[in-house]
């Protein structure tokens, strides 16, 4: 039975209360990933742009905090350095993408007719069975429509490439007032001082996070080149690449990345020498990497438990594709700040996380206001 409280109105129980908050919860969620999934075509270009720009804060930000004997950067030219940097190497990447994907085209004749031989190395280390369940899953694909298809992936890319830098451009000029936006807009000093708080967390974290998995992506990127180079795979310009970006993929991305030119590399060569020193050398190198360089260097920024970043990696992709599956890692990290900040979702941060300690977004933004990082 409800009873009344001293204003005479009648108190709900707090079980209804909690179960009407977690059906709007539901009815919100399941809006969200709607909106996300129809609004793909809109919103991928977006979100790439934004981690870029992240990456360009990072940069500028680095730049302008030199200090050359009494001189500082001007802002202006930290963004200048910072901008040419990111967009010159996002440019370099669809170029080499879409260059060689034409040669690669090209190529394939000839990879089809060392299919055969390869197949016989692959029983010869594997087993038949290997090569009988290869022959029925993959000889039968269609590789000159797989390869018009990644031609037009890539140059598809290149021109999404234009607007992605608008949107850039765009976000680095608003940057400068959108804490005046964020003062004239809230309606208390309290409601200024959260969201200034969730967003310098969400934005050190990104920036942490951009700005180490670039450095790593690209010295296991560099590394792998030098042994492709040396073993003479053919497209070794593209494997590089292909190993820079899939690193941003969580778990899955660098097995893949020693996979493919692995399997290359017994079609192309007529012993399995150069197959074994890519899978063996190339796996210790992402192993090394990927489990003592990059959690040195990103530290607890994350703070994702391993689970949630299959799950986020499992999610992300089935809603944006192999996009999504890049994004995933920043993404959910955004999604665990803002849950944090809000008392009714503060428990699902904390099962997100991964012991359990969540940062104060409070004592983030005083970090970021005395010039410290994130631990």
């Amino acid at each position: 039975m409800n009873s009344q409280n001293q204003f005479g109105t009648t108190a709900r129980p707090a079980g209804k209360s909690m179960l009407a908050f977690w059906r709007d919860v539901f009815l919100i969620a399941t809006l969200v990933i709607s909106g996300l999934y129809a609004g793909a075509g809109f919103l991928m270009p977006l979100a790439l742009a934004a981690l870029i720009f992240v990456l360009i804060t990072a940069l500028s930000d680095r730049i302008t905090g030199l200090r050359i004997g009494g001189w500082h950067p001007p802002r202006w030219l930290g963004y200048l350095l910072g901008t040419t940097a990111a967009l010159l190497g996002l440019f370099a990447v669809t170029s080499v993408l879409a260059d060689q994907a034409s040669q690669f085209a090209r190529a394939l004749p000839q990879y089809e007719a060392q299919m055969d031989t390869a197949l016989g190395r692959i029983a010869g280390l594997l087993g038949d069975e290997i090569v009988s369940f290869i022959r029925k899953n993959f000889i039968q694909i269609d590789m000159s429509r797989l390869a018009v298809s990644a031609i037009g992936g890539a140059g598809s890319f290149l021109s999404t490439f234009f607007l992605i830098c608008l949107y850039v451009m765009f976000m680095i000029g608003e940057r400068s007032v959108f804490g005046l936006k964020i003062e004239r807009a809230a309606r208390d000093q309290k409601l200024r001082d959260e969201i200034h708080a969730i967003t310098n967390a969400i934005s050190l974290s990104l920036q942490r996070y951009v700005s180490v998995k670039s450095f790593v992506s690209a010295l296991t990127a560099l590394l792998s080149y030098a042994v492709f180079r040396w073993l003479g795979l053919e497209f070794a310009e593209t494997w590089a690449v292909l190993t820079f970006a899939l690193n941003f993929i969580p778990s899955i991305g660098s097995v893949l990345a020693v996979i493919l030119p692995a399997l290359v590399a017994l079609v192309q060569f007529d012993t399995a020498s150069p197959f074994l020193i890519i899978a063996l050398g190339c796996g210790t190198l992402q192993f090394l990497i990927g489990n003592f360089l990059d959690p040195a260097l990103t530290g607890r920024s994350l703070n994702l438990s391993t689970f949630m970043v299959i799950l986020a990696l499992t999610f992300w992709t089935a809603i944006w594709g192999l996009l999504g599956a890049f994004m995933s890692v920043p993404l959910t990290v955004c999604l665990l700040i803002v849950f944090a900040q809000i008392p009714a979702m503060r428990p699902v941060a904390i099962l997100m996380s991964k012991d359990g300690q969540l940062a104060n977004a409070a004592d983030t933004q005083d970090k970021a206001a005395h010039g410290h990082g994130p631990e």
